[in-house]
């Protein structure tokens, strides 16, 4: 293990490597240090997608804005991390919800976004498989450039092209402690050694929280468990991701024919569970037929749970806080983290290698939870 760095990024996932790669391109010499293996955390357990349509503009900008680059990662990237836009079909039950539809599309397209509202005939155009009566839509949102990728090509893409600038990377590596002094980060303590830094990324997922902890530093996030489940391989049969905020459902087909989904269970508390649950297998099962019919007699072969590392907002949290100098966030992305990676790691390292601040590092500092006028994204599943 090296002895010093410029950089230290905690956590393996896909915004750590992310990172670590931006910042490596850069020049900067950096260690990432993962507990596990690369994706082991949420980014390995995740539903894949990749959407612009949200109900706060922060989100919407960096969304749109990752969007771009994913379009052109692979290339960048030198891996094909299977990017593909089906688009995101988000299915709209009721009058409140048609409202804050029609809100969002306005801001959305105000930002540049190609997004409709479509009338429940037109829905079985996008997803011909859809049972409008059985889901009760009334309509839907429809955005054509949201898509899908590969969330372990996507990781380890990033972690190769970050070694290829120098960046080290070492797993089954755990922090241990941060050491401190008037203010300032001058170690990062680990069980295979020490790094000397002034400059760490709390990437860690939803253990940033107990990262943050080491320094004093406290996070509101909360975990909460997902659970998520895979068919067998079916023939093509429809491009979108299916999604519905009232229901918590979402569902899409995968590339190599299975559908992938998940839903939140009605008892799901916060905390640290990991087991599988019988009651998301029956909730999904009916939910997903009753959107779905002809999936009824379709085998489940996987079944996982993964975490979301939620915040107050259901925003993530971005830049570097108050109290310490160099102490970067990158956590609280709400289930959300994939889709946004691309463009949340270059403002962080723009700001870690330039100090070039941005209204939305400003928008998601830590310290916008010491008030409480915060704005709250409401399109979040669960």
């Amino acid at each position: 293990m090296k002895k010093k760095a410029d950089v230290v990024v905690i956590g393996g996932g896909v915004n750590g490597c992310a990172i670590a790669y931006n910042l490596a391109k850069k020049g900067l010499d950096v260690a990432l240090i993962e507990k596990k293996y690369l994706s082991s955390g949420a980014t390995g357990c995740c539903g894949a997608g990749i959407r612009q349509q949200w109900s706060t503009k922060e989100n919407v900008e960096l969304a749109i804005k990752s969007v771009k680059i994913f379009e052109k990662l692979s290339d960048e990237l030198k891996e094909d991390i299977e990017f593909r836009q089906g688009g995101y079909l988000i299915i709209i039950h009721n009058d409140k919800e048609m409202e804050q539809a029609k809100e969002n599309v306005r801001m959305q397209k105000s930002l540049g976004l190609t997004v409709d509202i479509l009338q429940p005939d037109q829905i079985i155009d996008i997803v011909s498989i859809l049972d409008i009566k059985g889901m009760k839509a009334i309509g839907a949102t429809f955005c054509p450039k949201d898509g899908h990728a590969n969330p372990f090509k996507t990781t380890f893409a990033y972690a190769k092209a970050a070694k290829s600038f120098g960046a080290s990377v070492y797993t089954h590596t755990k922090v241990t402690g941060i050491q401190t002094e008037k203010k300032s980060i001058t170690e990062v303590n680990t069980d295979k050694g020490k790094i000397k830094t002034s400059i760490v990324v709390n990437s860690a997922g939803v253990w940033s929280k107990q990262i943050a902890e080491m320094v004093g530093i406290t996070l509101p996030n909360k975990p909460y468990r997902k659970e998520i489940m895979a068919t067998e391989r079916l023939k093509p049969i429809f491009d979108a991701m299916v999604i519905s905020f009232k229901d918590g459902i979402y569902f899409s087909q995968q590339k190599e024919g299975q559908i992938v989904g998940g839903i939140p269970i009605p008892e799901e508390i916060s905390g640290y569970h990991t087991a599988p649950t019988v009651s998301f297998l029956e909730h999904m099962s009916k939910t997903l037929t009753s959107y779905a019919p002809c999936l009824k007699h379709v085998n489940l072969l996987r079944h996982w749970t993964g975490f979301y590392d939620v915040t107050p907002d259901a925003r993530p949290i971005l830049g570097e806080v108050e109290k310490l100098n160099g102490f970067i966030q990158c956590n609280g992305f709400s289930g959300h983290g994939f889709m946004l990676c691309p463009m949340v790691a270059r403002i962080l390292t723009d700001y870690i290698a330039d100090n070039k601040s941005t209204q939305i590092l400003e928008k998601l500092n830590l310290e916008r939870f010491k008030g409480k006028n915060f704005d709250k994204e409401v399109y979040i599943v669960g």
